[in-house]
């Protein structure tokens, strides 16, 4: 009994460790898609893939018939490489299992639609679900004329937080047929270009917003939740609209903004409407814009994307432009729906760009022309592998990528070219590419730039290599060692040297026949006769002087004594002698004596007299004298006027000329050297300074046959009337007058390169106090003098070159 309960109990231990052992294993299992199921109906296809546990996922569209899905570290082999679908909405799949970079499992779903439809992704306990929505009849629904109606959202659970949509009221009967599909205009009036306002009008229990334009407006509207918002796209619009934001607060909407969404074609102008609760509303067109009438219509539900307009019956099976995708959040499951691109206005066929259509650029600062077509794409901890695998299939071109590219990448891309793209994600790790052919190859900046310089080393031995020629030359018009700086840097290889042989001024050059040529080809070039250039300068020097002087001299005498019998009689004072005061100075000669400064002997008349004002003109070449006296001589009166007026002018022209070569300096002079004696610790020196006409000048001939000239101009000279000094110590002051500038001058013509003019007035009197300021009077008692001074200078150049 004891042993078969053992047995029991070993028995039941092996059981419990085998279901231990079954459950670990489980736990361990690989992710794996274990079947994929299609749900349709009237209104969608709903493709569900169903895993062995809830699993990660990004995807992206290459085309807009093509959606991808990537499901990281998920086993796909038990499915079939391809499932067909054939519904309206959806084509068929292709599911393919990968090999990531590390080793990791990667499956991929590619979904072929049938035609473009909206559709969303979200994932669900270990169910991935994919619903594309079928665009609703809107001719099964009668609505009215005016009215837009939202497509149902697709069949997916609603948050916890948001309460269930209410059902929308029963449509009243349409008066006229239902709209159109696509946006349109009314038929009657042109289509609007611009939009010019938006307003509101609040009437009883309506709340209606007006958009007018300069014509009828082509429009698709969409409901967005989480918060409630209407959202109107206008089409190959422009807002011009001083309004951009309107608080409304009345009924349920919040708040209006109108923006510019595209500023590209095609152009679209949004208006976002934010609501405070969901009410019915509908659109009515006219001629001038439209209006947006709250309180009637259709509920809106919250949708993920733009319901589309069913297709007119003619453009049914026209290509449509793709929708933009929805993206994954939180883990409720729901997807945060992204705003929808506008329709285009007539159907586009998207079309990978070609190897042709690819450039090749690299990675560097400038703007870039990029051409790709526009794609999507969602990644998180992306491996840099697994994404240019991607690129792969989005551009057809073969991708290589170097050893010890790795890396993760995080990025969110909506509508970017795909070539775009690429260069942000190789902008980010620090990667370039190069391209050959049809071959891109992706690897480090670091080792590009290392193959870069190895393929250049390789290219410099492989022209490096060969035998040496010797080639020699018997230079005309250059010197052998002047040129060879040149040459040598210019046209020789690191194998090439230079020999010179100065007695015949011959260079003799050992190189690879290539570089041989480019140095005899140089040479020619630089061995030529160098051209000439004649320089002429004038140098004008003028002057001006006038000078006029007027002065006066007058003096009396009257004397009272007893020699003329006229005293006064009195004892003090017995005799009066008023005579005017003896002033040393220059006078009119009396009785042909020398002056000597003294009254005894200056005056005009007798002896004895001075003056009384003495005030003649300086070194004066005219005068005019007068004495009067009475019977008796005891009362004389003198009186001289004297006055100089002298002018003169000068000219000096100095014209130096000198021939040299092209940018080479010349230089010329003619003057005197004035010796200076230095006497220092008793010793006696001579020095000379130059007082010399001096041009110096160097040319410089341009290809548009002018000529830059450095010139320096000195024309200096003594002046031997203002000498210092005294003896052979005398030394007189040198005038210096110069310029120093470059300047441009055209062949043969002439330029003013400097002048001076200097002006100089002096105007002087002399009077005797008080009495000389009284007018007309005055006179008797003023010496007044003018003097005018001018000297000009002008520096003129002519270059001509001289023709051989």
């Amino acid at each position: 009994m004891k042993a078969k309960l053992a047995v029991a109990l070993l028995m039941a231990a092996c059981t419990v460790a085998a279901l231990g052992t079954t459950a670990s294993a489980q736990d361990r299992a690989p992710m794996a898609i274990s079947d994929i199921r299609q749900e349709s109906d009237a209104k969608s296809t709903r493709l569900v893939v169903e895993c062995n546990a809830p699993v990660a996922y990004t995807y992206y569209s290459p085309d807009p018939l093509t959606l991808v899905v990537d499901l990281p570290e998920v086993d796909a082999s038990k499915l079939p490489a391809r499932v067909n679908v054939g519904t309206r909405e959806v084509e068929s799949l292709r599911v393919t299992s990968l090999a990531r970079a590390d080793g990791r499992s990667l499956a991929r779903i590619e979904v072929r639609l049938a035609s473009l439809v909206p559709y969303q992704i979200y994932s669900k306990d270990k169910a991935l679900n994919m619903v594309f929505e079928r665009p609703g009849d809107l001719a099964a629904a009668p609505a009215p004329a005016a009215a837009l109606a939202l497509a149902e959202p697709p069949a997916e659970p609603p948050a916890a937080s948001e309460p269930a949509p209410a059902p929308p009221p029963a449509a009243k009967p349409a008066p006229e047929a239902p709209a159109p599909a696509r946006p349109r205009a009314p038929a009657s009036s042109p289509s609007a270009t611009r939009i010019l306002g938006v307003s509101q009008l609040h009437e009883g229990s309506q709340l209606s917003i007006t958009v007018r334009a300069d014509g009828a407006l082509r429009y698709q509207d969409f409901f967005l939740g989480n918060p409630d918002r209407l959202v109107v796209d206008f089409r190959n619009v422009v807002s011009r609209s001083p309004i951009r934001a309107l608080d409304v607060n009345q009924g349920p909407v919040r708040k209006v903004r109108l923006a510019q969404f595209s500023a590209t074609d095609p152009k679209v102008a949004r208006l976002v409407m934010d609501l405070s609760e969901r009410q019915a509303y509908r659109i009515v067109e006219g001629n001038d814009g439209v209006r947006i009438v709250f309180g009637e219509g259709q509920t809106p539900s919250p949708a993920p994307l733009a319901a589309l307009r069913a297709p007119e019956p003619e453009a049914a099976q026209e290509p449509q432009q793709d929708a933009p995708l929805a993206r994954p959040v939180d883990g409720s499951g729901l997807a945060i729906p992204a705003l929808p691109e506008p329709l285009p206005a007539e159907p586009q066929v998207a079309s990978l760009p070609t190897k042709e259509s690819f450039e090749a650029r690299t990675i560097g600062e400038g703007e870039k022309k990029f051409t790709g077509h526009p794609i999507s794409l969602d990644f998180k901890d992306g491996d840099l592998q697994d994404i240019f695998r991607l690129f792969h299939d989005i551009s057809g071109l073969n991708i290589v990528v170097n050893p010890g590219v790795t890396g993760k990448v995080t990025l969110s891309l909506t509508e970017v070219p795909w070539d775009q793209a690429l260069d942000l994600i190789l902008k980010t790790n620090n990667l370039g590419y190069s391209q050959e052919g049809n071959v891109i190859r992706i690897a480090k900046l670091t080792d590009l730039q290392k193959e870069e310089q190895e393929r250049r080393k390789l290219a410099e031995e492989k022209a490096l290599a060969g035998d040496l020629q010797v080639w020699q030359k018997s230079l005309s018009y250059a010197k052998a060692t002047e040129l060879e700086p040149t040459v040598k840097k210019v046209a020789l290889s690191a194998r090439g040297t230079i020999t010179l042989d100065s007695r015949t001024n011959t260079m003799i050059i050992t190189d690879l026949p290539l570089y041989i040529a480019k140095a005899r080809d140089l040479v020619a070039n630089l061995d030529r006769a160098t051209p000439q250039v004649e320089i002429e300068a004038r140098i004008i020097v003028t002057s001006r002087n006038f000078t006029r002087e007027l002065g006066v001299q007058w003096g009396f005498l009257n004397e009272q004594s007893l020699r003329f019998g006229n005293t006064t009689n009195r004892t003090f004072p017995n005799s009066i002698i008023l005579n005017g005061t003896g002033v040393p100075g220059a006078g009119l000669p009396a009785n042909n004596r020398a002056q000597s400064g003294t009254a005894a002997d200056a005056g005009i008349g007798a002896g004895n007299r001075g003056y009384a004002v003495n005030l003649p003109a300086s070194a004066f070449n005219t005068a005019l004298g007068v004495s009067m006296g009475n019977v008796l001589g005891n009362f004389s009166l003198d009186a001289a006027i004297t006055a100089l007026e002298q002018q003169g002018r000068g000219r000096v022209l100095s014209t130096p000329k000198v021939t040299t070569q092209n940018n080479q300096e010349a230089s010329i002079a003619q003057g005197v050297q004035i010796p200076v004696q230095i006497i220092a610790n008793n010793t006696v020196t001579v020095q000379f300074k130059d007082a010399v006409l001096t041009l110096k000048v160097t040319p410089q001939i341009t290809d548009a046959g002018t000529v830059i000239l450095k010139l320096e101009v000195n024309n200096d000279s003594p002046d031997f009337s203002r000498v210092v000094g005294s003896g052979q110590a005398a030394i007189p002051p040198i005038n210096t007058q110069s310029v120093k500038t470059n300047v441009l001058v055209s062949d043969g013509a002439t330029a003013v390169v400097g002048g001076v003019y200097q002006n100089t007035e002096q105007t002087s009197r002399r009077n005797t106090p008080v009495l000389g300021d009284i007018p007309i009077l005055g006179y008797l008692f003023r010496n007044r003098s003018i003097r005018n001074e001018n000297q000009e200078l002008l520096i003129f150049i002519t270059p001509r070159i001289v023709k051989s």
